[in-house]
């Protein structure tokens, strides 16, 4: 989402642990079956190999072990590419999954939204050392002190709104009103002196937004559809306006644990009964239709497949998108966590990952039913995507050390190299 919120490993768990209370205790909960209820997509063109086959052994066992649903693709450059839709049997009933099914990206967007902003760059039309205050007076505490720049690569001090209380109801879906980018960042504070330190906030993209569309008078979604989707035939992908499908694939059917088996994980003191909404289901909630539109935006709002957001990722890190020094900005890179110098690094809306095969560059994502991990080589000519249809359960121990295992050995397929033969953690 470090635990980045609306991103990944922490993911929307963390946001709402700190918002009811600081100390978190965590249960292991699995989802069992052992029947496989998906299978390798097999055609021209798609990997039949024992590695494909050993990593649709690990997308079952994470999607038995918590994950729920699991689609997985591996393009090496060359050759055929591993298209792998796997699902824990009794989600069956709702939706057959596969592997072009669409699916919401939540904090990937953050690095469409980033290349939209550094086009400006190139184009001379915003600068990355303008003070914020410059465009949106008035709109972003402290805003003379921070640049474009610290809002891109998340060194703003912002807070993020997801942790205010009076938002929380939204997160959950408990409170459907229509939030603007004007009003979540109203709800955020200063926490650290700007440029002091990386944290992640959805703030700053928020503020993004609203930079866009005063610097060129366009919405974001014609942004990103005049820029970016239309120019690179990405068919399936748009920004999310409402709780709504576009017609096309499928859409995977996101679930999230229920209100009784939530409790467990999390804080002492959480009040009785808090849950998201949505249907009931084998004790979990279906989150799919939770409209998270209006708080997401520029932060976390695009809904894409795997092919169409490999390829965006593709052509950004080849350079079809942005000149070279444009690139060389976003791929500038500040330490999430300065005690480790061999952790995870954030440029420009881009992370900087290491795997047990080597580095790659890309997002995670995290809403109410999704999340995923979308990676590929700094050329852009190797691409690998993990997603997974719940964001709070594959956060549980058993569930996060099984997808670890899925991501670490899915990188290292496209890396070109051999599969770890055991769990990274």
């Amino acid at each position: 989402m470090g635990a980045h919120t609306l991103s990944t490993r922490g993911g929307l768990r963390a946001a709402l642990a700190l918002t009811l209370a600081t100390a978190m205790t965590a249960t292991v909960a699995a989802t069992a079956s052992a029947t496989p209820t998906g299978a390798e997509r097999v055609g021209p063109g798609v990997d039949t190999t024992p590695q494909a086959k050993q990593l649709a052994e690990l997308s079952q066992r994470a999607a038995d072990t918590g994950s729920l649903g699991v689609i997985v693709r591996v393009d090496q450059g060359k050759g055929p590419t591993v298209e792998i839709a796997r699902q824990s049997a009794w989600t069956r009933a709702d939706h057959i999954l596969k592997a072009n099914d669409q699916f919401r990206v939540a904090s990937n967007t953050k690095t469409m939204t980033a290349t939209l902003i550094l086009q400006l760059v190139a184009e001379g039309k915003v600068d990355l050392a303008d003070p914020v205050e410059d465009w949106l007076p008035g709109v972003v505490p402290g805003g003379r002190a921070i640049t474009i720049k610290m809002l891109l690569n998340h060194t703003s001090g912002l807070d993020d709104f997801l942790l205010h209380p009076d938002f929380l109801p939204s997160l959950l879906g408990l409170d459907e009103r229509q939030w603007t980018p004007e009003q979540l960042l109203a709800l955020t504070t200063a926490q650290t002196a700007p440029g002091e330190q990386w944290s992640y906030s959805n703030a700053n993209y928020q503020a993004l937004a609203l930079v866009l569309e005063k610097a060129t008078g366009q919405h974001l979604g014609e942004l990103v559809e005049q820029r970016i989707t239309r120019p690179l035939g990405m068919t399936h992908t748009y920004l999310a306006t409402d709780a709504g499908w576009r017609p096309g694939p499928g859409h995977a059917t996101g679930y999230e644990p229920d209100a009784e088996h939530l409790a467990p994980i999390l804080p002492p003191g959480t009040p009785e009964g808090i849950g998201f909404a949505g249907p009931e289901r084998n004790d979990h909630v279906n989150t799919t239709d939770l409209d998270a539109s209006s708080w997401t935006g520029a932060a976390g709002g695009m809904v894409s497949t795997a092919r169409d957001w490999d390829r965006f990722l593709g052509a950004l890190m080849s350079g079809k998108l942005l000149p070279s020094a444009q690139m060389k900005q976003m791929r500038t890179t500040v330490a999430e966590d300065p005690a480790d110098p061999e952790g995870d690094r954030y440029g420009l809306g881009l992370m900087e990952v290491r795997t047990p095969c080597g580095t790659v560059w890309g997002h995670t994502g995290g809403l109410p039913g999704y999340s995923s991990e979308i990676y590929t080589d700094r050329t852009g000519r190797r691409s690998v995507t993990v997603l997974n249809t719940t964001n709070f359960g594959v956060q549980l121990p058993a569930a996060a050390t099984a997808n670890k295992t899925l991501v670490d050995a899915a990188a290292c397929a496209m890396l070109g190299k051999p599969l770890p033969t055991a769990p990274t953690r």
